[in-house]
């Protein structure tokens, strides 16, 4: 059990690392979408408007599923991981409320510290995607307590 425990927080460990990297330091794909703030950074803080202006500008499929799929799919393992590692984790408003925290520190760091976008949708996408990622760790635990497997 504790070798599983470890092994859990290594990867929560290493998926944060590899968040931080892709979100601060890795390439910057999008457009500036926002006004321009202090020290000329961009920013976008109307709820669901770069949502909209990639799925309506966007000239193929391939940017809006590379950047709006992304953005929910890369907080989908906060979602699972943190519940599945601390028993007292297994409320979804902690998990989700988690999920938000550090998806505005990341969007608020990336206005600060980069010359990125910060953005309220990513916020909003990232939080969904933390949600998705408790969804199917409810899922996981309830098939673990009312499935019985039959083995021979």
């Amino acid at each position: 059990m504790k070798h599983q425990s470890f092994m859990l927080k290594s990867a929560l460990l290493i998926y944060i690392i590899a968040v931080l990297y892709i979100t601060l330091l890795a390439w910057n794909y999008g457009a500036s979408l926002g006004p321009a703030g202090p020290g000329g950074r961009n920013y976008n803080v109307i709820p669901f408007r770069s949502i909209y202006r990639i799925a309506t500008f966007s000239p193929t499929i391939i940017d809006p599923i590379r950047i709006l799929l992304g953005n929910v799919i890369m907080f989908v393992p906060l979602g699972f991981l943190l519940p599945t590692i601390w028993r007292n984790m297994r409320k979804q408003m902690t998990i989700v409320t988690i999920g938000f925290l550090f998806s505005f520190s990341i969007e608020l760091s990336q206005f600060l510290f980069t010359h990125r976008v910060a953005n309220i949708d990513d916020v909003i996408l990232n939080s969904f995607g933390t949600w998705i990622g408790f969804m199917i760790f409810s899922f996981y635990l309830w098939t673990k307590q009312h499935v019985l497997i039959i083995t021979k």
